[in-house]
């Protein structure tokens, strides 16, 4: 298992390798002259960014918050932008001999109209010798060519940096203005006519940690407070980072109002962090956490189950536990992060699933990667009996970018069809 885990890192650090080289080669060496100050600039680049994602992704958390912040914004963003750039590279390979060829066949019509051919006046005297005009070695040639390709070179340096850049940049400022509201209903047939219309507040995935802080925690809540809903459902992934760092930008959880109070179920990330302080720690701060739980509220039953990942930290879900003795009559809507879980709550009669996780991809294609490993990446689905109703959560994992995935909060309003 350990030389699997050390051969797929060796392969993964390879690829990473290449790809700067690349990007070396398209945007450094082929548009600037071998010793001017772009090339130098270029090449350091070319060390320093790669370096600086690598010391984000594995060394950040070995460093004081404050220490982490230094590599993760330079490091993830450049994540990004290398994704879009080598997309937006490849797609100029395509285009790169389209542009040569309608140069050189400019080339070849403007250079006869340039040729002009000297009369010579009847009444100038002969010259006495007319030496043959010296050859021009194919060589004086190349300095034209060798200026139309790296015309070329630059016009797709740039393009592609114009695409890339503005791709992340309009993701980032998704992620930093913070989650927009999104409306869904689901009908449940078991909901009584009294709870038709109730509405619940789901957020996942906000990934508090180096980046996204207190600041990102108010807008959250405060979005949701102006939505007015009946209960609060924090489904997982809060954060990245211990207690300790992480308190206070968790502290505004406190503010969350609604009629029956806010939930909490953990996600894989507070298990990266140390689950137990921070189940305290929301508890603290107002937030109920399921662990393996239910309560009954007016018109269905909440349940809540620990993460998957907690199966190695000695807190495995359990559905037994959670919905083993609850009356099969009433509607029983289940907390649970990772959508994988849907098989469970299938066979344990759950009517309704919410959960987050996926990020709904976060930066395409990453959709498609995304739904190799999870039955749904975002939006509702049914299973069963059982909906599973997935967000794409309210924060980012790494690069605080989101491209063809927005952060969103949802509320999930329950439809009884008995009213």
């Amino acid at each position: 298992m350990i030389v699997v885990f050390v051969l797929g890192g060796l392969a993964v650090l390879t690829l990473f390798a290449a790809l700067h080289l690349y990007l070396w080669r398209r945007l450094v060496r082929d548009v600037s002259a071998p010793r001017g100050w772009y090339r130098r600039i270029g090449t350091v680049l070319a060390f320093v960014l790669p370096l600086t994602s690598l010391g984000a992704l594995i060394g950040g958390r070995e460093l004081p918050l404050a220490g982490e912040r230094w590599l993760a914004w330079p490091g993830y963003l450049w994540l990004a932008v290398l994704i879009y750039l080598t997309f937006a590279l490849l797609v100029g390979e395509a285009v790169r001999p389209l542009l040569r060829r309608a140069l050189d066949r400019r080339a070849a019509r403007t250079a006869p109209e340039e040729a002009v051919l000297v009369a010579v006046p009847a009444t100038a005297p002969a010259p006495e010798a007319t030496a043959a005009p010296p050859a021009v070695p194919a060589a004086a040639e190349e300095p034209a060519v060798g200026t139309r390709r790296q015309f070329v070179a630059r016009t797709v340096a740039v393009a592609a940096g114009a695409a890339a850049a503005g791709t992340v940049g309009y993701g980032t400022y998704g992620v930093l203005r913070g989650p927009r509201l999104k409306n869904v209903t689901v009908p449940l047939a078991k909901l009584p006519a009294r709870a038709d219309g109730y509405r619940i507040a789901v957020v996942s995935d906000i990934h508090l940690g180096p980046i996204l802080g207190r600041a990102h925690t108010q807008r959250i809540v405060d979005t949701i407070n102006g939505a007015r809903p009946d209960l609060v459902a924090i489904v997982g992934d809060l954060v990245d980072g211990t207690v300790a760092d992480l308190g206070p930008a968790a502290e505004p959880l406190a503010q969350l109002r609604s009629r029956h109070g806010s939930y909490f179920v953990t996600g894989n990330h507070e298990y990266f962090s140390g689950a137990a302080p921070w189940v305290d720690f929301v508890r603290e701060l107002g937030v109920h956490p399921l662990e393996n739980a239910r309560v009954e509220l007016p018109g269905f039953d909440l349940a809540g189950v620990n993460d998957i990942s907690g199966a190695d930290h000695h807190a495995a879900p359990d559905y037994g536990k959670a919905l083993g003795d609850r009356d099969r009559s009433r509607a029983a809507v289940l907390l649970a992060h990772q959508p994988v879980m849907i098989h469970e709550a299938v066979k344990h009669g759950v009517d309704l699933q919410l959960s987050g996780h996926t990020h709904g991809g976060q930066l395409w294609p990453g959709n498609y990667i995304a739904e190799l490993a999870n039955p749904t990446v975002a939006g509702l689905d049914r299973y069963g009996d059982t909906q599973l109703y997935v967000t794409r959560g309210a924060g980012a994992w790494g690069p605080p970018v989101r491209v063809g995935a927005p952060s969103d909060i949802t509320i999930v309003k329950l439809v009884s069809l008995r009213a």
